[in-house]
């Protein structure tokens, strides 16, 4: 059956074209679309790529694992500003770019300076809005002495009606570390998010490793909201 692409979504076609690219060199015959998405990024085991594929690719990329299932290898499909704008590098500091990592069930994971603030169909539910009237902390960078310690969202997740809950955050420094990523040595300091759920009597931890000289998050274990799975993700080609 032959397929129109230029009726298929941009977002798809560049999923697509990262896909074939990664699946280039390997010598497993693929009969489809769906299955050149499905082994490239989702698979049965964890998967793990090169750091020369890596560096090829002209996309940012990070893996992913939700709770003890496969570690994933996913890329970025699109990056946009807050008012819905196609970007192609990265905002001022107080306004970073929405990231977002397309899977190949059509899921998503939506990420701002390392947070995640919205996901779309994950099995388990989803985190539908993140809401804040000030900057979160890790936009500002956790290593700076001048950002501050404490912060409060909103956030609405399903299923269920859970809408408009209000979580206060701790940031705690707990020690500087090295890690290993995509085959090089990263500096870095990591910091604990104790995270109040009040109106649930609820309390859990996210965490983040960010590099010392930038700020940036490199690697994060975070929950997507209370009762939902957690997330790591591990940043092997940043975006921009």
């Amino acid at each position: 059956m032959l397929i129109n692409i230029t009726s298929i979504p941009i977002s798809k076609r560049l999923l697509i074209s990262v896909t074939a690219l990664l699946l280039s060199g390997c010598s497993q015959k693929i009969t489809s679309v769906n299955d050149t998405v499905r082994v490239a990024i989702k698979g049965t085991a964890d998967i793990h790529k090169s750091t020369n594929t890596i560096a090829a690719l002209p996309y940012a990329s990070t893996y992913v694992r939700i709770d003890n299932q496969s570690q994933l290898f996913m890329v970025l499909a699109l990056a946009e500003s807050a008012t819905g704008e196609t970007v192609t590098t990265p905002s001022s500091k107080t306004s970073p770019p929405l990231l977002k990592w397309l899977a190949s069930d059509h899921g998503m994971l939506v990420t701002q300076s390392g947070r995640i603030v919205k996901t779309v169909n994950l099995a388990a539910g989803n985190l539908s809005t993140t809401t804040s009237k000030t900057v979160d902390p890790l936009t500002l960078g956790l290593h700076l002495a001048t950002t501050p310690t404490t912060w409060q969202r909103h956030i609405d997740w399903q299923p269920g009606y859970h809408n408009g809950y209000q979580l206060d955050s701790q940031f705690v420094f707990n020690q500087p570390e090295v890690l290993t990523i995509n085959g090089k040595s990263v500096p870095v300091l990591r910091f604990s998010e104790n995270v109040t759920v009040k109106q649930l009597d609820r309390h859990y931890s996210n965490t983040f490793w960010i590099e010392q000289r930038t700020g940036k998050v490199v690697k994060s274990q975070q929950y997507i909201a209370p009762d939902l799975p957690s997330v790591e993700m591990t940043i092997l080609k940043p975006f921009g």
